[in-house]
């Protein structure tokens, strides 16, 4: 594609570069004249994130997620939009994050748009578009999680609606400032968008689920601990640690019980009150409440924040039987009393000052995974004389390390705290009425007042959802209304989500409006509880607007076993929820790109959608952060410098076999360079064992594998071995054999090299790992012996015990963890052809999902503890796209549609019925059209129906024991 010549400069506003959370408008009005084109294309490209208006109509949003270095930009065709004659509007909303997270490299703010007509450019950029801050937003509102930017906080006091067509009454306007010309900047090329735009459909939920009445407690706030620690680390998304303290003094008028709570989570090191450490606290994990008695007067209260950060808010809070307040000790500059529990309960939008103050960083340490570093030093002789009580806030060793907190770092509308920690709830029955909050009718559902309560909706969306939030609503000026969203509900059991603060809070103006976020989220349920109104408030409606990749369910399956219909449906959903501008993990706690995951994910996508572009792109992407590291990162773009070998080694699987799939040979050639520059990196950390031995984090599955972050993890070994080869028969395919010959020929070796050093003569079986000291692990696991199949490491009396383990998995070993490593353990059952053990375990691990009411596919199964806020958790997430591979294998293997050669012009079709009577299905084809199978079953009897286009050869296959008769029919493509 050609690149465009800009006229247009990036715009911004304000004194900061980059400011925190800031969302900043712009616009542009003008005059259309009558004789004006019809055609016009506006291009526009933002940092960190865009909403268009034109004449006040919300047109798109962008941009997708990219590398500074090659910006994305998005065209609109908004000539229909334009009004001949009259005055017209472009406006645009700026969401500028200012942190790096995974999902964004952190640069500066910046607009950069221009209109393009037949005759020429107009409208560019510059001095003559007009900025303001987005009114009423607070930009000290808390991080979502280290994966993402901010939750957000909203007086509709300070909007002003008029804003996107050019009429404004509120904000403070002024000419926009130049930043840097096209090409210059943090943004070093600008390139056209690679995909569709994604689809925005509005979405009713199915029912108001629950009322109840609930007590929050008096005092909540969300802080940015790693930037109060470690205020440089806003330029990166690498997890830090540090080692200080939050301090504050506790006033009490009166002697009573008083509460410390930690509704997301507590550090290790507990709290010191009045140089007291305090042990003993209540809460289910990972929440932690502390119950004191306290006598009247001033209490020190010191929080030991030591620990790692990787980004997320810290939430604290404060209740008590009698009145209290909270300052920031008066050593601290700015230190002052705040946040009394008498007055209002809910804190001013902004604070001169923060009740509390920062001691440290007495060390603070940033981590990379595939370099070296050092731990965090907790030994200095300050920080054990605060942790043991023996320091006053006026003790000078205090001096330098007492500091101020910057009000920007915490808040105290902290709707996820009020959310989780509920002094009272009373669950109360539903009225009818509330249902017409959720039901297209003219009627409002009238919210019930609680004198001295807040007023708690349970609103089920029906499934997993993903996209922006939006509601109508009639209140009274300064009602607040919160809304957390959750995945799952059973009985009286919520799952918070921790470590993800997944709210938004809107405050009301007087009288009828409504509200659409900017902002993406994902969840099953909604939690919306609105505190502090004066009079009902009249719900109108709340939805949706579900959000995810243009692709139509081109694929199909169906058989006489209903469990796995649901199941493959339930694996389509996930696999959708999970397509944005990019495949990400999850659609709520992350939104991420994982480069490893999206090999998987791709496969299931090739099966029930056939879309090609998204994962074109997705892969494309990965070679971006060769800059950070020629190993490439394990999730892209991201701030996150973070190697997990084996997600590189599914990148070069997904780029081969994207080029089988689509027969690409421009994407080869093109990739091929850039597979050949992490190979050679990846080929260093080859020691003279001849084995892969290197420091990153050495992942596979969430399990208790022996996969430690230094030495040879012998899984990763095993899948070098498959990527090697695999990029061999890729640069084959692009022409270049000499290179093909050499990955066959270091494959070999580096197979040679585990069958030395990594199988155990007792054990029958290839152990987990050797660590960095030398030490050969004692963990057996199914995973790895999994791995070792798949990527054909033994042959003779080894492979044999492989393949019984495969179907009897010894239970001393570590099990499968998650459906991740189970999508592989299905690559080796059907490789294998035990297909009836494959369907079992799918019925076993996704029939458990279902049964707990599940509408997408769980990250991981139950009885682990990795990677949970709690080891009696079901699961972290509830929709996670790594976990769908019965989407692709029901398709793949036991309908039995896979392709014989690149491009799919020559298919086989080999069904599998593994007890089934019938099955069939459509499978898309990547240059349009499909294939259409159907079978049944007749004891040893198969009646085939195949329709396919008539230029693809087909070639049958029964399975063992069988025969039977085939129908093709073909269809001729246009």
């Amino acid at each position: 594609m050609t690149e465009r010549t800009w006229q247009a400069q990036w715009i911004w506003g304000g004194l900061e570069a980059s400011p925190r959370n800031e969302w900043r408008c712009f616009r542009r009005s003008f005059d259309h004249p009558l004789s004006a084109e019809k055609e016009a294309a506006l291009h526009i490209s933002a940092d960190s994130r865009y909403v268009l208006y034109v004449n006040g109509a919300l047109i798109g949003r962008g941009p997708v997620r990219c590398w500074p270095e090659e910006q994305s930009y998005d065209s609109y065709d908004i000539g229909r939009l334009l009004k001949p004659g009259q005055r017209n509007a472009i406006a645009v909303l700026v969401l500028h994050f200012g942190i790096s997270n995974f999902c964004y490299v952190r640069g500066q703010g910046g607009l950069i748009a221009e209109l393009e007509t037949p005759s020429g450019i107009s409208l560019p950029t510059g001095g003559d578009w007009e900025t303001a801050l987005l009114g009423g937003q607070l930009p000290s509102s808390p991080r979502m999680s280290c994966q993402q930017a901010f939750a957000e906080v909203i007086d509709a006091g300070g909007q002003d609606e008029g804003w996107t067509t050019g009429a404004s009454r509120l904000m403070d306007w002024s000419p926009a400032a130049a930043v840097c010309a096209a090409g210059e900047g943090p943004w070093k090329k600008l390139v056209s968008r690679d995909i569709p735009f994604l689809t925005e459909e509005k979405r009713y939920p199915s029912r108001i689920a629950g009322l109840s009445r609930v007590k929050p407690p008096a005092f909540m706030a969300a802080i940015d601990l790693r930037t109060i620690m470690v205020p440089d680390s806003a330029g990166h998304a690498n997890p830090v640690s540090y080692c200080g303290f939050l301090a504050s003094v506790l006033q009490l008028e009166d002697k009573g019980r008083v509460t410390i709570g930690f509704p997301g989570g507590a550090r290790p090191g507990g709290i010191v009150v009045d140089g007291v450490s305090i042990d003993a606290y209540r809460g289910v994990q990972p929440e932690r409440y502390y119950d004191l008695e306290l006598a009247a007067g001033p209490h020190t209260l010191l929080i030991d924040v030591t620990s790692g950060d990787h980004g997320s808010s810290f939430h604290l809070g404060v209740d008590a039987d009698v009145p209290f307040a909270l300052a920031a000790s008066a050593q601290a500059p700015g230190g002052e009393l705040r946040h009394p529990a008498s007055a209002a309960r809910l804190p001013e939008m902004t604070s001169p000052t923060a009740p509390f103050a920062a001691i440290g960083p007495f060390d603070a340490v940033k981590h990379v995974d595939h370099r070296a570093g050092r731990e965090l030093d907790t030994d200095h002789p300050l920080y054990a004389r605060l942790k043991a009580g023996k320091v006053s806030m006026d003790d000078p060793d205090l001096r330098g390390w007492l500091r101020r907190i910057d009000p920007r770092l915490i808040t105290g509308q902290d709707a996820f705290g009020l959310s989780v920690w509920q002094r009272e709830h009373e669950r109360l029955a539903v009225p009818a009425s509330l249902q017409n909050a959720v039901l297209a009718v003219p009627e409002l559902a009238e919210l019930p007042l609680f004198p001295g309560w807040d007023c708690e909706l349970v609103v089920d969306l029906g499934e997993q959802r993903s996209g922006f939030i939006g509601f109508e609503l009639d209140a009274a000026a300064g009602t607040v209304v919160d809304i957390y969203g959750i995945e799952h509900i059973q009985h009286d059991f919520r799952q918070h989500t921790y470590g993800l603060d997944n709210t938004l809070r809107y405050i009301c103006r007087e009288g009828r409006q409504s509200y659409l976020s900017p902002v993406r989220r994902g969840c099953r349920y909604l939690i919306l509880t609105v505190r502090s109104a004066d009079r009902p408030v009249l719900l109108q409606e709340i939805h949706i607007l579900q959000s995810s990749y243009p692709a139509a369910d081109n694929g199909s399956f169906r058989c006489s076993d209903a469990l796995l219909n649901e199941i493959w449906r339930i694996s389509r959903r996930t696999t959708r929820l999970c397509m944005e501008d990019t495949f990400v993990d999850c659609p709520s706690y992350e939104q991420v790109f994982w480069v490893g995951d999206a090999r998987n994910e791709a496969l299931v996508n090739y099966y029930v959608f056939g879309a090609t572009e998204i994962v074109k792109r997705c892969l494309k992407l990965v070679p971006g952060s060769a800059s950070d590291t020629p190993l490439y990162l394990d999730q892209v773009p991201s701030g996150w410098s973070s190697v997990i070998p084996n997600w590189t080694f599914f990148w070069i699987i997904a780029c081969e076999e994207f080029v089988e799939h689509t027969g690409d040979l421009e994407f080869a050639r093109g990739i091929l360079p850039h597979i050949l520059r992490t190979i050679e990196a990846y080929s260093s950390h080859i020691d003279s064992s001849g084995l892969l031995n290197m420091r990153g984090w050495n992942l596979l599955d969430w399990a208790p594998i022996d996969q430690p972050g230094e030495g040879i993890v012998t899984h990763q070994n095993l899948f070098m071995i498959k990527a090697l080869r695999q990029a061999a028969r890729l640069a084959e395919t692009a022409g270049e054999s000499g290179t093909a010959h050499h990955w066959l020929e270091q494959a070999s070796s580096l197979q040679a090299a585990v069958n030395e050093s990594l199988w155990d003569e007792r054990q029958q079986a290839y152990l987990d790992c050797i660590h960095a000291d030398g030490r050969r692990s004692s963990v057996f696991s199914m995973q790895t012996q999994v791995a070792a199949y798949l990527c054909e490491a033994a042959d003779g009396e080894r492979l044999a015990a492989l393949e019984q383990y495969l179907a009897e998995p010894p239970a001393e070993w570590v099990q499968i963890g998650s459906p991740f490593m189970s999508f592989f353990y299905y690559e080796a059952l059907s490789k294998l052809g035990r297909h009836e053990l494959m369907l079992d375990d799918i019925r076993l691990h996704y029939g458990r999902m279902l049964e707990h009411g599940a509408t997408t596919c769980w990250e991981m199964y139950p009885d682990f503890a990795e990677n949970r806020a709690n080891p009696d958790l079901l699961t972290r997430s509830h929709c996670h796209a790594w976990s769908a591979a019965p989407g692709y294998f029901l398709g793949a293997s036991i309908l039995g549609v896979r392709k014989l050669s690149a491009g799919w012009r020559s298919v086989e079709i080999a069904p599998q019925p593994a007890g089934l009577s019938w099955a069939e299905g459509v499978v898309p084809l990547p240059d349009g059209g499909e294939i259409s199978v159907s079978w049944r079953v007749a004891g040893k009897y198969i009646s085939l129906r195949i329709e396919a286009p008539s230029d693809i050869g087909i070639q049958v296959s029964w399975p063992e024991g069988h025969t039977g008769t085939v129908e093709h029919l073909t269809t001729a493509r246009m």
